[in-house]
């Protein structure tokens, strides 16, 4: 396969189209540009007024193998009975090539997002992972990594070593304290967890409610991972905010798959490490320029010295107790 432009310079509107019709998909609107930065991703509806969604996936970041394993594992969970949005199928293939470009078609499922403020819905979400993580109990991929908690913080600090936006006078103590909180991680994280095919990116903008039932969108970071993982992200506000989600969701979660509590001992190990990830991803996309229009503090002096006070309050918190379910009376 060709190897397309990183900053998807040759992704024209017209190239879309081109796609969409080597596979007998003519628009009749204008595609509709959603909320991506990783992927490019469009809602229109066709000329047999069907509704999708069109994803172009970044080039080089998965392989063949790698984005067919997602859609394998989007299938498995709809035949399971799960709710979400599984790539639909032209001539018995999901994936497709064109000009460079990988993409994939999924129905529009006009649905809203999850409010993550919202207990009754949380209780919802838990029933929906219990029900996903029972199916990747009995998943396993073969081509796409595992996640690594240290390997990820790892290879965030060496990208973020030539990183040029990095204040002169923040740099050194910002390296110190991700290799501290490498070497905190490494010390508690002696006991490996339990791995089952997951999610992977499991955060609210990724769950749609459709008749107040959650659907799962975007497994493109779906790999062998903690079933934790696809909690924590969940989780926001204090402590006690914090305590009543997890009750919540757990609740949901037991009725359908057992939860092993001892993986909220990793919460703060899994959270500190998508921190240092996230500086980085945006680090290494540097050169699209969707990435320097919605993130222009990247290169603030504030957003680094505010980075660098996250980075120690975590280093702190990995000392602390861990989350527990909150009591029940």
């Amino acid at each position: 396969m060709v190897n397309a432009n990183l900053t998807y310079q040759s992704l024209t509107p017209e190239c879309q189209l081109d796609a969409l019709a080597s596979i007998g998909i003519y628009p009749e609107t204008g595609l509709l540009a959603l909320n991506s930065y990783e992927n490019r991703v469009y809602s229109f509806v066709d000329e047999q007024q069907m509704r999708y969604v069109v994803k172009f996936y970044r080039p080089e970041r998965w392989n063949e193998q790698q984005l067919l394993e997602d859609h394998q594992f989007s299938e498995r969970l709809l035949s399971a009975g799960l709710n979400l949005s599984a790539p639909i199928a032209f001539e018995g293939k999901t994936l497709h090539s064109f000009a460079g470009y990988y993409f994939a078609l999924f129905n529009n499922l006009s649905a809203r997002s999850l409010a993550v403020d919202n207990i009754d819905s949380l209780y919802d979400v838990g029933i929906a992972l219990g029900q996903l993580h029972k199916v990747g109990e009995k998943h396993q991929f073969k081509y796409r990594p595992a996640l690594d908690v240290i390997e990820t913080i790892q290879q965030a600090a060496n990208g973020l070593m030539n990183c040029v936006y990095i204040p002169t006078t923040i740099k050194t103590p910002l390296l110190e304290t991700i290799a501290n909180i490498e070497n905190k991680i490494s010390h508690l994280n002696k006991q490996t967890l339990p791995m089952i095919a997951i999610h992977g990116d499991a955060h609210a903008s990724n769950i749609l409610l459709k008749d107040e039932q959650p659907y799962w969108v975007d497994f493109d970071d779906c790999k062998m991972g903690p079933a934790v993982q696809d909690i924590w992200m969940l989780l926001n506000g204090d402590k006690t905010d914090q305590q009543l989600q997890l009750s919540m969701i757990l609740e949901g979660y037991q009725e359908e798959h057992d939860f092993d509590t001892r993986q909220l001992s990793e919460i703060e190990s899994l959270r500190t490490m998508r921190i240092i990830n996230y500086v980085n991803w945006i680090n290494s996309r540097w050169s699209d320029p969707a990435f320097s229009r919605n993130f222009p503090w990247f290169t603030t002096d504030q957003y680094w010295k505010e980075l660098l006070q996250s980075l120690q309050q975590q280093l702190m918190l990995l000392d602390e107790a861990p989350l527990t379910l909150q009591p029940q009376y």
